[in-house]
Order: C-alpha cells, then structure tokens, then sequence
C-alpha cells in the first residue's frame, strides 16, 4: 500500500486505456497537421503516461489521498500486530512460569487465537477497501482522460491517439507527441472537490 504500489495501479489503469478519436474523418488538414500523418491519411499521436501522472494535478492529489490512506492502514495494522504479539509472548513466559491453571491457559489461549483471527478479518476489510479506493481513483483519472480527449479532438481530428508507458510503444517519434497540449488542457479544466482540497491542505500540514 505505498506509494510505488499505488503508482504502478494507476499506471496500469492508464496504459489499459483505448485512446481513439471520436471523429474518424479527415477531409483537410493544415500544413502543420501533416507532420503526424500517415501516408494512408490517418492521423496519430500520442501521450507519455509518466508525464500525466506527474504532472496532472488531480493524479497528483489523488496519489497522496491513497497514500494516505495506505500509510493509516499500515501503522493500524502494525500496531494491532505488535499488541498481539506482546500478549502472546507474555502468555508464553506466564506458561513457563506455572503461572496459570490449564483451565485458564487454554483460555487465554483461545482469546490469543481470536483476536488473530479479529486481526486476519482486518486486514482483509481494510485491503479491501483502500483497492475499492484505488479502483474508483483509476476509474475517474480514465474518465476525466477520455472526456478530455474527446473534446480536444474535435478540433485535432486525430483517428487514434495511443497511451505510451515505458516502452510498451518501441519507438515513437517527437513529432506525434502531444502530452504537452494533453496535460495543459487537463489542468485547466480540472477542479478539485472541496473534499480532496481538504484533503490534501491536511497532508500538507503534517
């Protein structure tokens, strides 16, 4: 749940989205156009992934909720850990020691095993929640990429334009790079929630 698991699902989330233009004709285009045209008259581009979640505001705001969040999880988890396990190790020091009946040794016992179980159960709810977390995070930086796409290209008319992270595209030249434009354009139309403003002036803070 750190912060290098929490990039690498939004990365994921980025590379699985499907780019295509929302206009697939191309009647005419400007001189400047061309320089990302193919010979068959399809226009393309792309955009660098890293770069988006960098320097994307709303990636960036989101990121340090989950991380957050994630760190919460960690330190709750830790502590509940450490707390059953200086019980057991107490219990056992007790138990070398004749300090209990076998009645009362098998129900400490007993409790020791449940509030395990209590902490497995946990565990389980809280991973649970913070990937509900991260899947509705991935969700909208998807939704607020496509919606954005699809109103740039109305003007741009590109007939496909495809997500480059690392190097699952082998060569890509400049000339079809629009993450510039993408990520200006992003910013400027988005604006965060009072929610994640309060969010973030509090991690801030700390």
């Amino acid at each position: 749940m750190n912060k290098k698991v929490i990039r690498a699902c939004a990365l994921a989330a980025m590379a699985t989205i499907a780019m295509t233009s929302c206009n697939q004709s191309n009647p005419q285009m400007d001189q400047k156009s061309q320089t990302s045209t193919s010979a068959s008259g399809v226009k393309i581009a792309y955009v660098e992934v890293d770069s988006i979640m960098n320097q994307y505001q709303f990636a960036k705001d989101y990121s340090l909720i989950l991380q957050k969040k994630g760190q919460n999880i960690q330190n709750t988890l830790g502590a509940k850990q450490q707390q059953l396990q200086a019980a057991a190790a107490n219990f056992q020091q007790k138990v070398q020691q004749n300090a209990y009946t076998r009645e009362q040794a098998e129900a400490i016992q007993a409790g020791l095993q449940r509030q395990n179980q209590d902490l497995q159960a946990l565990n389980q709810r809280l991973s649970a929640e913070f990937q509900n977390e991260t899947d509705k995070y991935n969700a909208a930086l998807r939704d607020s990429i496509q919606h954005f796409l699809a109103l740039y290209n109305k003007d741009k008319k590109y007939s496909l334009i495809l997500s480059k992270a690392g190097d699952n595209i082998l060569y890509a030249d400049k000339a079809y790079d629009i993450t510039g434009e993408v990520i200006a354009g992003l910013n400027k139309a988005y604006k965060p929630s009072k929610s994640m403003k309060a969010a973030n002036t509090t991690s801030a803070k700390k």
